[in-house]
């Protein structure tokens, strides 16, 4: 009997509380939304059995060394990967070799577009700190307006490690949310006829300018914001191999093998790291609705700076607004979003090669903002 009792003792049974409960609930909707809608499957199937395994309760005393908040414990030594920031750059240097800057260099007044989004970051930054968040919580708070989900976590692990759980999970949401939540905004925002309006085809863009661009997009990011470095740098470094043309291996082991990995990493972590004791606070009430503000706010401020651009464009030069949309860096959904919107009104309206050029622009000023919060704000 008193094994047995020992036994319970330890149990999950013994040591769930009703916070517990309610995660193990949350890790099974993100895996319901990722397979049953095919939101972000890549993301939210591993955020939400994480989150599942963040939230099998234990005696924590016993000092067995398992859950991810225990010094010597796997799951901490896989969450080393988040807490320094190794796993964000990673992730960056496979997007980058993945991404194809074309749109952007054969129109590259887009890339106002995608600085006009990041406005959603600061405004969300003003208003943290107002509800009583700390300089450096409230910027990473704001980061997710970005809909940048690695860049949220890198900067999280500098500014504010204590909330990142809360803001990790709530800018893989709102990244997965997107063709949910976008498409009500860009309505609102735009005419019918400015919904309409066909952009130039995009021109051919040579061999040597997609060699150039990253080396001196690379060079110039990271003069104006250097905090962002490992971001940008593996970003870039991995667009050269894929331009280049020479380094099709390694280009195609960033796009594929490692990229999987470390998401498989980053996500399970992440979501391990919501046990219900931290992660069920007011302050991740507050991160989640402070979230969705800023992310509508991005969006918003996208669209109508395209407006604002077209009263200096000429007939036949307009851009159309939903490209606006596009902006945060929720590489490729936006883009698809605004495709999808644009053929509700003319189906013979092709928007999605002119809208990613906002949408590559817009993850490289999220993680310009990002730099310039790290810089000021550290």
């Amino acid at each position: 009997m008193d094994i047995i009792i020992e036994f319970l003792k330890y149990s999950g049974f013994a040591n769930a509380t009703p916070g517990h409960i309610i995660m193990l609930f949350a890790g099974g909707l993100c895996i319901y939304l990722g397979i049953a809608k095919n939101y972000e499957p890549l993301l939210l199937i591993p955020i939400g059995f994480g989150i599942i395994i963040g939230n099998i309760p234990f005696l924590e005393s016993a000092g067995m060394q398992i859950g991810i908040y225990e010094k010597g414990s796997v799951m901490n030594y896989l969450y080393y990967g988040v807490l320094k920031g190794i796993y964000p750059p990673l992730i960056f240097l496979g997007i980058g070799a993945m991404t194809d800057f074309s749109a952007l260099l054969s129109n590259p007044k887009l890339v106002l577009l995608g600085a006009a989004a990041q406005i959603g970051i600061f405004l969300t930054f003003i208003g943290a700190n107002a509800l009583g968040f700390s300089l450096t919580e409230s910027g990473a708070i704001g980061i997710i307006g970005g809909a940048d989900g690695p860049t949220a976590i890198f900067l999280s692990s500098k500014l504010a490690p204590d909330l990142m759980g809360a803001i990790a999970i709530a800018a893989y949401s709102y990244m997965a949310l997107v063709p949910v939540i976008q498409p009500p905004i860009m309505k609102l925002f735009t005419t019918d006829k400015e919904r309409r309006i066909k952009m130039k085809p995009v021109r051919n863009v040579s061999q040597l300018e997609k060699i150039l661009f990253p080396i001196l997009g690379f060079i110039i990011t990271s003069f104006i914001s250097p905090g962002a470095l490992p971001l940008l740098g593996m970003l870039f470094f991995g667009n050269l191999l894929k331009e280049s043309g020479v380094t099709s291996r390694l280009a195609n082991t960033a796009r594929n093998s490692l990229i999987d990995i470390v998401t498989i990493l980053l996500g399970l972590t992440v979501g391990a790291s919501t046990q219900a004791t931290t992660f069920l606070t007011k302050e991740s009430l507050f991160i989640f609705l402070l979230g969705a503000i800023s992310f509508v706010i991005a969006t918003s401020g996208g669209v109508l700076f395209a407006k604002f651009m077209n009263l200096f464009l000429k007939e036949g030069n307009k851009i159309n607004p939903l490209c606006g949309a596009a902006g945060v860096s929720a590489v490729p959904d936006s883009a698809r979003v605004v495709q999808h919107v644009g053929a509700q009104y003319d189906r013979s309206n092709f928007l999605l090669m002119h809208a990613m050029g906002p949408n590559v622009a817009g993850v490289i000023g999220s993680a310009v903002s990002a730099g310039i919060l790290l810089a000021v704000l550290k």
